[in-house]
């Protein structure tokens, strides 16, 4: 989808929703953010968000859910809540950027709900994948990168940088191995979008690799 183009952006704009997805650790925020840095270098428009919390009340659910002081929550609560901040965020933020022609760059979205809540916990992906479904509204990513790694690294890496760590980084390597399996399987499930990417070694060389996939869809969009 293409729209105006406003003043201080060089390219057209062409609506392109990329989500980042990966186990606890996995890198995948630092190479969100880095893919945002080099679209914007190239004089794309962007919207950089992640869930839960891109919205005001999806930050309140962010708290509630993985702050200092969350709550213990039943695995059916948890996935409310998730579905809850997912439509806030598609109706505030997502749908609008998209339908103005903006590339969206969302940190997680449902493939980590069907993972953590389905595969995670446990609940029947059935009931995941269909609230889910409600919650998005038909909106989905166009491309997903899924960044991999062996869950006791991510969890060394997560847990280096936050001591106490949140809601799922203090989950047993067990439960993060149901939910790295989940994430294969999805991808299996959507080879077209889901590109899947080892995140264990070399940053730059998976910057450039994600650059590359990126590029490629934009070339076809225009």
């Amino acid at each position: 989808m293409q729209g105006v183009r406003p003043a201080g952006y060089s390219q057209p704009l062409v609506s392109l929703f990329i989500t980042f997805e990966g186990v606890e650790g996995s890198g995948k925020s630092t190479h969100a953010r880095a893919l945002v840095a080099r679209l914007r270098a190239e004089g794309r428009e962007v919207v950089e968000t992640r869930e839960p919390g891109g919205t005001p009340a999806g930050a309140a659910l962010r708290a509630l859910l993985l702050g200092a002081e969350s709550l213990p929550l039943t695995p059916l609560a948890e996935l409310f809540m998730y579905c809850a901040d997912r439509t806030q965020h598609i109706t505030e933020v997502i749908a609008p950027a998209l339908a103005a022609g903006t590339v969206v760059v969302c940190d997680r979205f449902s493939d980590s709900t069907i993972a953590y809540q389905g595969y995670g916990r446990g609940l029947d992906l059935g009931l995941v994948r269909g609230l889910d479904a409600q919650a998005r509204g038909g909106v989905s990513p166009t491309l997903t990168f899924l960044l991999d790694c062996p869950v006791a690294l991510g969890l060394r890496r997560a847990r280096a940088r936050s001591r106490a760590g949140d809601r799922f980084e203090r989950e047993a390597e067990a439960f993060h191995e149901r939910i790295r399996t989940g994430f294969h399987a999805l991808a299996a499930e959507s080879p077209s979008r889901v590109v899947v990417l080892d995140s264990s070694g070399d940053a730059a060389a998976v910057d450039a690799r994600i650059w590359a996939e990126t590029a490629r869809r934009l070339e076809t969009r225009e």
